[in-house]
């Protein structure tokens, strides 16, 4: 029997109409079709102060981080905020360490007002490699949102496309066990050959 894979999203946007919501939605329900448990950690429902290692850590962040420490693919999805991320989700990163991501799969999503995304990833895929996860190689960048997301809906083929990826890869590599030795390489290698 396979066990159930736990996908969880974090919804790095204060927004209401917030473009990445809607885009780690569909990607939750993707993961949710192909057999995974799922739920959207929205950073608007925790009540966090800005992180304080001397303070003693409030409830909403021990909830928070027993969800994602619970999870074996998380997805972190923000906005676009002058070339990196949004404060919210850093807060939450924050409080997070190495027992919440050490071998858990992360997937990265991010949405743009304007053109330009890539820095937005690359910040987000170090700070993840900074807590140990193991991080899709697959990632979504929406430039323009506005105009690929609209009523709820993501109107853009391609990252529908790219989206519904993000779901199913989420729960394909939920339980990947990211430590290769030489050996497993050269048999995985050998019997590809074959």
């Amino acid at each position: 029997m396979t066990a159930t894979p736990t996908v969880v999203a974090l919804a790095g946007s204060m927004r209401d109409g917030s473009y990445t919501r809607v885009a780690l939605r569909h990607a939750l329900a993707v993961a949710a079709d192909r057999g995974a448990e799922t739920e959207l950690l929205d950073v608007r429902e925790y009540d966090l102060p800005v992180f304080d290692p001397d303070a003693d850590e409030p409830s909403a962040a021990t909830d928070l981080k027993r969800a994602i420490r619970g999870a074996d693919t998380v997805l972190w999805g923000s906005p676009v905020y002058h070339g990196s991320y949004s404060a919210a989700f850093r807060n939450v990163h924050d409080y997070c360490g190495w027992d919440e991501y050490e071998d858990t799969t992360v997937g990265l999503l991010v949405a743009a007002g304007g053109g330009s995304f890539g820095s937005t990833l690359d910040h987000m895929r170090v700070t993840a490699r900074g807590v140990h996860a193991w991080v899709l190689p697959h990632q979504v960048g929406i430039r323009n949102a506005g105009d690929k997301i609209r009523d709820g809906e993501i109107v853009d083929e391609d990252i529908a496309d790219r989206v519904r990826t993000l779901g199913e890869q989420a729960v394909e590599y939920a339980f990947i066990d990211p430590v290769v030795t030489a050996e497993q390489a050269d048999a995985e290698g050998a019997a590809g050959d074959d």
